[in-house]
């Protein structure tokens, strides 16, 4: 297994893979871990997430770095990952306690009820390479607290993200095998899932991962949370604040160089604003400085793999081909390298890839409306569900149309973002299940109802 760094190509290190013995003895491992750790006092177990907290902020740079040379992610960006990986571990640390306490339940014969939370068990994370430390946490944090012990099998370009995730935990004084990577690829999940050690499965990934591991999963009755893919609308109506409407469009579209499900990916204007908002936006996308990963200043680096910056171009190549107008012209890139330019796309037709398909990378779509019902209608014709974004003053308006949008989230007059307090997750092809927040560390547990006679 092989860590790669994406802008210069060159091999970091290289991983022996774990064995089929080795992911049984994890599992193992993993199960007798469980069984102890969830006896732990969750005040107890509330402390240790707390200090996992701090083991990330005290070593913010080492990891920042880590992330930065594996998947090509600025230095700004990555440091601001390890930081927000912090935040949801001292979320939980404050918050687990509330949100897992009994609920006493009256009933109308003078008896009484109550609703305890019990954990599962092992749980296998099955994880992305964009936010290599963020996705993960975002599961661990409240799964490790609420005592449930985590398998993670990370993206196959990541493994030293993935094993100083691991790292993270052993340095905060977590039990051994409560949290274990395990270096292996995507062809040892399905067996795994089959282990009847293994309780549920959370996966962010693709559509058609979700499909096999729903599906793997369904086979044994186990509980699936899923985060698919996303083309979030970015809605902008006439009397929205187009300047500032277009600047965080820009920041939307290329963060993280536009690799993330929840990047703002479809711009729908309306009409008499359209070429205002068109021309900030340009300017914002183009004042973008490609540069190093590790240059404090570099706006952007590269994208993950090669691979995937030529498959965004080969999407974008069709949709040019099919009659799309090029409004900034990005690059093709050369073929071995993971390097690419952003590009606006407009004058869109439903055979397009850039109409329908997620364009995971620095490439916007653009779509000009006449009124904001043809917006919610063009923001709804899409497969995927997970955010979206609506730009305007009126705050009635945006009550009633957010209402109407089909997606997992609505952020009004801002950029799409996780928030360790509001739940996360998407509808229709984006998945279903809830991360973050109260919902997220009930997603796998027993809710149990406990009868007082």
């Amino acid at each position: 297994m092989k860590s790669i760094n994406p802008y210069t190509g060159k091999l970091l290190k290289e991983f022996q893979e774990h064995t089929d013995q080795e992911v049984e003895e994890a599992i193992q491992h993993g199960q007798q871990a469980y069984l102890k750790w969830r006896n732990i006092p969750l005040s107890d177990r509330c402390e240790l997430m707390k200090k996992a907290g701090m083991v990330l902020r005290n070593n913010q740079d080492k990891y920042a770095k880590i992330i930065s040379l594996e998947m090509g992610k600025v230095i700004t960006e990555s440091k601001a990952e390890v930081e927000k990986c912090a935040w949801v571990c001292e979320y939980y640390a404050e918050k687990a306690e509330e949100f897992l306490s009994d609920e006493p339940i009256d009933l109308p014969d003078q008896k009484k009820a109550k609703v305890v939370y019990n954990p599962l068990g092992v749980i296998l994370a099955v994880m992305p390479w964009n936010f290599p430390f963020w996705q993960v946490f975002r599961f661990a944090a409240p799964n490790l607290t609420a005592g449930n012990t985590g398998l993670l099998k990370h993206a196959s370009n990541v493994p030293q993200c993935a094993l100083a995730i691991e790292e993270v935990f052993t340095e905060a004084g977590f039990p051994k095998s409560v949290f274990q990577t395990l270096l292996i690829g995507s062809d040892k999940v399905e067996k795994i899932i089959d282990h009847p050690h293994v309780k549920a499965v959370t996966l962010t990934g693709s559509e058609k991962a979700g499909q096999k591991i729903a599906s793997q999963a369904g086979k044994h009755i186990k509980k699936t949370v899923l985060e698919l893919g996303g083309s979030d609308p970015f809605i902008v109506l006439k009397d929205a604040d187009i300047e500032e409407a277009a600047k965080v469009a820009a920041k939307g579209r290329m963060i993280n160089f536009g690799q993330s499900c929840i990047a703002a990916k479809r711009f729908i204007i309306e009409e008499p604003v359209y070429d205002a908002f068109i021309e900030a936006f340009k300017s914002h996308i183009a004042s973008y400085s490609q540069g190093d990963p590790l240059d404090e200043n570099a706006g952007y680096a590269c994208m993950a793999r090669p691979d995937l910056a030529e498959e965004l171009y080969k999407q974008v190549k069709s949709s040019i081909e099919k009659g799309a107008e090029v409004i900034l012209e990005g690059m093709k890139p050369e073929t071995g390298k993971a390097f690419f330019k952003p590009y606006i796309l407009g004058n869109l037709t439903p055979e397009m890839p850039a109409y329908k398909e997620e364009l995971f990378g620095p490439v916007a779509s653009v779509f000009k409306v006449k009124d904001e019902n043809e917006a919610i209608s063009l923001a709804n014709d899409s497969d995927f569900g997970l955010g979206s974004a609506l730009w305007t003053k009126d705050p009635e308006k945006a009550d009633r149309l957010s209402r109407q949008i089909e997606s997992g989230a609505v952020f009004i007059n801002s950029i799409v973002a996780s928030n360790p307090h509001l739940p996360f997750g998407g509808i229709k092809n984006s998945g279903y299940g809830r991360e973050l927040a109260e919902n997220g560390i009930k997603e796998f547990m027993n809710i149990k109802t406990v009868y007082i006679g």
